[in-house]
């Protein structure tokens, strides 16, 4: 299992309620006609995304209070799916409300991350309720074999998901748990020297599955 996974927020001066909205349809349109492979997406407005913007050592950002924005997750059966998705989505019925969402997209910034253990199924997230994630970042050229499967010691994984960045579309974190709670794992105490852990505010604007998606 793969999540092509986009921050993004609106251009200066946007309408942001407009803009959130553009954003859901899009979502919508793809749940109702969805390219093969996607299972799933889902959509989050989150409080602070720091590395959005940053260079590409991701050191330069500094949280602040215009350092929200919002956070889609795309959830795809390989890679295949994901080349699938990113036709499908400036073709044939899905265009218009693409192009409708990123017509006042001000930055933005993505990639690829692999299920590591645990449940996939986000797409049953209430929306309008938090949904908690820890955000795992190493030091640059850190030794990182054997030591992300080790963040999810002490989830459940009938509840919460582990993830790891497999392909990079700007700056962003390593590891992504996906948890009601952090696990022993994300301790401070646990992670390695000049690791961080990073939770975040997050609120569900929208989650569905795509069942002929698969």
């Amino acid at each position: 299992m793969l999540a092509y996974v986009f921050w993004h927020r609106p251009q200066d001066g946007a309408d942001a309620g407009a803009y959130e909205q553009a954003q859901l349809a899009f979502h919508r349109s793809l749940a109702h006609t969805p390219p093969i492979g996607l299972r799933g997406t889902c959509a989050y407005r989150v409080a602070e995304l720091p590395w959005l913007g940053a260079t590409d050592d991701g050191v330069s950002a500094t949280p602040g209070p215009d350092d929200g924005g919002y956070e889609d997750w795309y959830l795809l059966a390989d890679f295949t799916a994901l080349g699938v998705l990113n036709e499908a989505a400036v073709g044939r019925g899905h265009r218009t409300r693409h192009d409708r969402a990123a017509a006042h997209m001000g930055v933005g910034a993505g990639g690829v991350y692999g299920l590591i253990e645990g449940d996939a199924r986000l797409t049953s997230d209430p929306v309008g309720k938090p949904a908690p994630a820890i955000w795992v970042s190493p030091p640059p050229r850190a030794a990182m074999r054997g030591i992300g499967e080790l963040l999810g010691d002490g989830m459940d994984p009938r509840r919460a998901s582990l993830w790891r960045r497999h392909l990079a579309l700007g700056p962003a974190p390593e590891f992504c748990l996906m948890a009601p709670e952090a696990s022993a794992g994300v301790a401070s105490s646990r992670l390695p020297e000049r690791w961080t852990a990073r939770p975040a505010d997050r609120t569900t604007l929208y989650a569905a599955a795509c069942a002929r998606g698969s």
